[in-house]
């Protein structure tokens, strides 16, 4: 592997290490659509499924074991990439925005609300290299209602195999995760591209992370990604590379000291709400030997 790439890896995992730096101050309804706005007091999928900590609950009865249905043939021999949309691919806004490349309509308890979707550079090419090299499958937190228009605009070459929404999700300490186990591919052909760590938890060692983008026209995170990727399409498994790259004692010196202080936040906020779920439940235990 080139050291520019591990160089880049090294990078971008420092940048995207706080999970919860991209919560807003302004709240509301706005939360109840995109991924990056998490709802904490969320019980249940939409199913009515409940959902207790890390526990994914059983499928029910009459739905497919997996989530994706069965390879094309034109995939076999392909890896399976998974997708982020928001700050990964667009970045979208209630507020106007006068060079927005799409104004998606979405209705919100009766009322139909403007989504003002801005593209990230490079996004088209990504998408339709990505959908030569890999079968890919657009995986977001978001809401169908607004998630699935914008994918139908956005994706102008058919690359999504397969589109998954926040129902997908396993709900986790107060996070939506993407569990890849449930979609029916093998571990080691799985990659997914997210700019949450909180999205892909349970696989760490499949993750590309990428950094958050908002309206940089001058990024090009997708385009200095796509030579990775193209090695990545050819080895046996994904982890000969990605674990590799990702462990911690390669991590970077340069690391500043304001990510140092989010890595540590980050940290103590997961041990906190650990010992918080096991304490419920030492109660919880106690109350019924009583």
């Amino acid at each position: 592997m080139d050291s520019y790439v591990v160089i880049l890896i090294k990078r971008e995992w420092f940048q995207i290490n706080n999970v919860d730096r991209l919560k807003p101050p302004n709240r509301g309804f706005l939360e109840t659509l995109f991924c990056c706005w998490r709802n904490g007091r969320t019980k249940s999928n939409q199913s009515g499924t409940p959902i207790d900590g890390s526990i994914t609950p059983p499928p029910i009865q009459g739905q497919p074991r997996y989530l994706l249905p069965q390879v094309r043939p034109s995939d076999t021999y392909k890896k399976c990439m998974v997708i982020d949309l928001d700050e990964t691919l667009v970045h979208s806004s209630f507020k106007p925005i006068p060079n927005a490349d799409f104004i998606v309509p979405v209705e919100i308890d009766g009322t139909v609300h403007q989504v003002y979707v801005l593209k990230r550079p490079h996004v088209d090419e990504f998408l339709k290299k990505m959908g030569e090299l890999y079968e890919c499958v657009l995986f977001t937190a978001s809401l169908a209602k607004y998630a699935d228009p914008v994918a139908d605009l956005l994706d102008q070459w058919n690359v999504f195999r397969a589109r998954l929404f926040r129902e997908s999700c396993v709900f986790h300490m107060g996070n939506y995760v993407k569990d890849l186990n449930k979609l029916g591919r093998d571990l080691q052909k799985i990659v997914i591209v997210d700019n949450s760590p909180a999205s892909y938890i349970f696989h760490p060692d499949n993750a590309v992370p990428v950094k958050s983008w908002f309206d940089d026209i001058n990024d090009s995170e997708l385009l200095d990604l796509i030579p990775l990727f193209e090695k990545l399409s050819k080895v046996d498994s994904v982890y000969s590379v990605l674990c590799n790259s990702s462990s911690l004692s390669q991590l970077p010196t340069s690391m500043s000291h304001q990510n140092q202080q989010e890595l540590q936040q980050s940290q103590q906020q997961q041990q906190q709400q650990q010992q918080q779920q096991q304490q419920l439940q030492s109660n919880s235990s106690d109350a019924n030997n009583t």
